[in-house]
C-alpha cells in the first residue's frame, strides 16, 4: 500500500497553485473546441487567479487574513519553560553540504529560535521527523543550532511527520519533565494551525512567529506577478487546505 504521506504530498502538488490552476487552464483550453464560451471562461478565470496570486499585494492580503500574530514579547516569553522550534522541510542531497541540510523555512525558524533562546535563556526542543526520505529535521536542526548558532538543544523530537504529531509528541516528551508552557517558533502563516494543535495536545504556547509581513507595499512591483508573491500565496493556500482537511477529518 502506498505511504499515506506520499499520497498527501502528491495531492498537495496537484491541488495547490500553480499546478492546480495550470491544470484548470488546460481543462478550459481542452473544452474550447466543444464548448467555446465555457472553455474560454474557465481558462481566463484560472489565468487571472494565477496572476493575482503571484502578486505581493494579493499574498500579503492572504497572509493577513490567515494570521495577525504580533512579534514575540520577550518579557512574556521569559515566563515560559521551554522553546519549541518546528521543522519546515529539508534539502535532500545538497551537494555543497555533502548530504541533507535544512530547507529555507526550517533554517529561518532555527535562526529565529536561536535568537529567542539567547534572549530568554530557555531550553530548546526541536521537532520534526523524516517525512518522505533523508535525515530527520530534528537531527539537522540540532546540528545547526549547536554547531552554527551556539545553542544547546535539550530535546529532539524526531518521529513526527506533520504538525499534529509535532504537537502530540512534543507535549508527551515535555510532560515527563513537568513542562506545561512553551514558546512556539514557526512561521507566521503556520502559527494559527500549529498553535491550535499544541493547545489540543494540552500544551499552551506563546506564539513566536517568524516571517511576519510588515504590510509595506510601496513599489509598483508589489502589484506585478512574481515568484515571491506566488510562493507566499502557496504557503497560505497550503494552510487553508490543511485546515479544511482537519475539519473534514473531525466530521468523520
Amino acid at each position: 500500500m502506498p505511504d499515506i504521506f506520499l499520497l498527501k504530498a502528491i495531492a498537495k502538488t496537484i491541488i495547490l497553485p500553480p499546478t492546480g490552476l495550470l491544470l484548470i487552464i488546460l481543462v478550459g483550453l481542452f473544452l474550447v473546441h466543444r464548448f467555446p464560451r465555457t472553455g474560454r471562461a474557465i481558462a481566463i478565470i484560472a489565468t487571472v487567479y494565477l496572476l493575482a496570486l503571484s502578486t505581493p499585494f494579493a499574498s500579503y492580503q492572504l497572509m493577513h487574513f490567515l494570521d495577525t500574530s504580533p512579534p514575540l514579547n520577550l518579557d512574556e516569553a521569559r515566563r515560559a519553560q521551554a522553546i519549541v522550534i518546528l521543522g519546515g522541510g529539508i534539502r535532500n542531497n545538497a551537494l555543497e553540504y555533502g548530504g541533507d541540510t535544512l530547507g529555507r523555512l526550517t533554517l529561518e525558524r532555527v535562526r529565529y529560535g536561536a535568537r529567542v533562546a539567547k534572549k530568554t535563556g530557555l531550553p530548546v526542543l526541536v521537532a520534526g521527523g523524516s517525512v518522505l526520505s533523508g535525515e530527520t529535521e530534528a537531527k539537522l536542526m540540532r546540528e545547526a543550532l549547536e554547531n552554527e548558532f551556539g545553542i544547546k538543544v535539550r530535546w529532539s523530537e524526531d518521529k513526527s511527520r506533520n504538525t499534529r504529531e509535532n504537537a502530540a509528541f512534543s507535549a508527551a516528551m515535555l510532560a515527563k519533565e513537568n513542562i506545561r508552557h512553551v514558546v512556539l517558533v514557526t512561521h507566521s502563516f503556520d502559527m494559527p494551525r500549529a498553535k491550535d494543535e499544541f493547545i489540543t495536545a494540552g500544551l499552551p504556547v506563546i506564539a513566536a512567529p517568524t516571517g511576519i509581513l510588515n504590510g509595506s507595499l510601496e513599489w509598483p512591483s508589489d502589484y506585478l506577478p512574481g515568484i515571491g508573491g506566488l510562493q507566499a500565496s502557496y504557503y497560505v493556500c497550503y494552510e487553508l487546505l490543511a485546515k479544511l482537511a482537519t475539519r473534514m477529518s473531525l466530521l468523520q
